[in-house]
């Protein structure tokens, strides 16, 4: 049913304030979704809350005790729709249902297949007027991951780049640090802590001495949020098909993590990491296989930091959902590596890709684009 137009843009007005509240989650949440919600009586916001961690209260809850008595006949607007079933928590349909909102507002409905809808119709049934699709679009897009983990069970996989205006990562002798400047690779650690995973290859690992961890220091956040992103740090995944990083190396000395590897399981390993064997074509790892097994896991979303090998592997499968590429003001030269591994021959071989954004980030620039989808013919 179509609203008034001044409902409408209240709706989307007090919609958006619940989407900011979700993104405080987007370090805290996996594999859950990062959701927000405000309650608002009579022109007034009387409760907020957002979802911080798996199995702790989510963002309806704690939006209705900070309403407490005010929740009842009021309007709860929340980003993603209230779930109906029992997971670690109760479900936060019947809870809006028991304080007695008169109203919710949803931005979309949940891809769970244990919601899917009937969190909407358990509001209903109850006589709660129920809307959906306020600022979806929004709603999506910080829940990337999420959303491909359900729809399709795979994760959203993005790939960090940084090169040289000329296009290039390394000089011929591997050198590589750093191309970018702080501000850049402050924004990298970001997109650490905002992954279920970060995942990497053993050039990277033997060349760099690479740890990939998220560092504290250079996130550049307030106290909570830096607090929230060090309380849930990534898993760090290795592809390492023939088990070449030794057991002593800083990676991973630096906390857990997962390899996968294509080799039978050497017996160092026994009290070593986890490794899950994926073998594939040429005795390469499974890479289509490996993010299948991740989403099973629970993995929303996939950081791709990797050498031009291991980069152009996840592009020519098809595999990359997003491109993170920081551009640095400077060249590296002829005999410089490339980007990626991904011989070429032809102009109409060229993948096509949507650029979404771009913007300066200290002295660097930052390119967000995905793949274009195929043209239509």
């Amino acid at each position: 049913m179509n609203q008034p137009a001044e409902q409408a843009v209240l709706d989307a007005h007090y919609m958006a304030r619940a989407l900011e509240l979700a993104r405080k989650g987007r370090y805290s949440t996996h594999p859950n979704p990062r959701v927000g919600c405000v309650i608002v009586r009579d022109g007034q916001v009387v409760g907020e809350g957002w979802h911080v961690r798996a199995g702790e209260p989510h963002a309806e809850v704690h939006a209705l005790r900070a309403a407490g008595e005010l929740a009842r006949g009021a309007t709860a607007y929340v980003t993603l729709e209230p779930c109906s079933h029992h997971g670690r928590t109760p479900p936060c349909a019947d809870a809006l249902v028991n304080a007695g909102v008169a109203r919710v507002v949803a931005a979309m409905q949940d891809p769970n297949p244990e919601v899917a809808g009937r969190g909407l119709q358990r509001l209903a049934q109850a006589g709660i007027d129920t809307h959906g699709g306020v600022l979806e679009g929004e709603a999506r897009a910080i829940n990337k991951g999420f959303l491909k983990r359900m729809e399709h069970g795979l994760p959203y996989v993005r790939v960090k780049l940084a090169m040289s205006l000329d296009g290039r990562t390394a000089m011929a002798s591997g050198e590589s640090q750093w191309i970018t400047g702080p501000a850049a690779r402050s924004a990298v650690q970001r997109l650490r802590a905002e992954s279920s995973v970060v995942l990497t290859g053993a050039d990277t690992v033997l060349a760099d001495d690479a740890r990939l961890t998220v560092r504290a220091a250079e996130l550049g956040l307030d106290a909570e949020q830096t607090a929230l992103a060090m309380s849930r740090p990534p898993l760090r995944v290795l592809i390492d098909g023939r088990l070449r990083v030794p057991l002593d190396a800083p990676f991973f000395k630096a906390g857990p993590a997962l390899v996968a590897t294509c080799a039978a399981v050497e017996e160092q390993y026994a009290n070593g990491p986890e490794c899950l064997i994926v073998p594939g074509p040429d005795g390469q790892v499974d890479l289509r296989r490996l993010l299948l097994e991740l989403a099973a896991r629970g993995v929303n979303e996939v950081l791709v930091e990797a050498g031009p090998r291991l980069a152009g592997a996840f592009a020519q499968q098809g595999l990359v959902d997003e491109y993170q590429i920081f551009v640095a003001g400077k060249f590296l030269g002829s005999s410089a590596r490339p980007l990626l591994d991904w011989p070429l021959a032809q102009m109409s071989q060229a993948p096509l890709l949507k650029i979404i954004e771009m913007r300066a980030v200290g002295d660097d620039w930052r390119v967000t684009a995905i793949p274009a989808p195929p043209a239509s013919v």
